[in-house]
């Protein structure tokens, strides 16, 4: 009987894993920059706008999102479903997460700008409890624009699959994920407006 080296299963199990890896990153858009190109209308358009500043956001064709609760300020529970019929980025962020905190202030820019009946930046705290942790936070850096939201279970962005913080989802105003970018962006560049448009113009 061929006695199999603990070394030798440990090396396979890894390469396992990588391949699973890859193509969870090729399902998610997270390739080849020029893997847009396979797609066709509204990805491929949001794509090609994801340049710059924003060059490392990946489209995906519209996708259903799992149902989350999360609060607002007052502690009312909301869905995104409050949201139906508005262009969303969904930033989930934590106040322990540096990134995080030095992007906010251009989420809150980006919102003072282009917020309104068609689109919103919605700031998602996926800190367990965290709505007063998230309060204090955007009052320190001085945010104007931006509502506080906090899921109070912690368990957003699993949920959403957001491996990393920052993570942010751009959601149609059917309610179903048309992209997302994984790590911080300046967002309220030029080149993040561009992109906000072109969604505009294509949902």
């Amino acid at each position: 009987m061929v006695q199999v080296k603990p070394k030798l299963i440990a090396m396979l199990a890894g390469a396992v894993l990588l391949a699973a890896g890859a193509v969870y990153l090729i399902g998610r858009g997270g390739g080849n920059p020029d893997d847009g190109a396979t797609l066709s209308g509204s990805a491929a358009a949001l794509n090609a706008a994801a340049t710059g500043e924003v060059a490392n956001f990946r489209a995906s064709p519209p996708m259903a999102l799992p149902e989350v609760a999360f609060v607002d300020a007052g502690g009312k529970e909301r869905t995104l479903a409050d949201f139906r019929g508005k262009l969303v980025l969904l930033n989930l962020w934590a106040t322990w997460c540096g990134p995080c905190r030095e992007e906010m202030p251009a989420l809150d820019r980006l919102e003072g700008r282009m917020g309104g009946d068609r689109f919103q930046v919605v700031a998602l705290s996926v800190e367990r409890n965290g709505l007063g942790l998230a309060a204090a936070f955007l009052k320190e850096v001085g945010t104007e624009h931006l509502a506080l939201f906090n899921d109070p279970t912690g368990k957003a962005n699993f949920t959403f699959k957001a491996f990393g913080l920052p993570t942010t989802l751009l959601i149609s105003p059917e309610g179903e994920e048309i992209g997302r970018m994984v790590g911080p962006a300046h967002w309220d560049s030029e080149d993040a407006q561009a992109l906000i448009e072109a969604a505009l113009a294509s949902y």
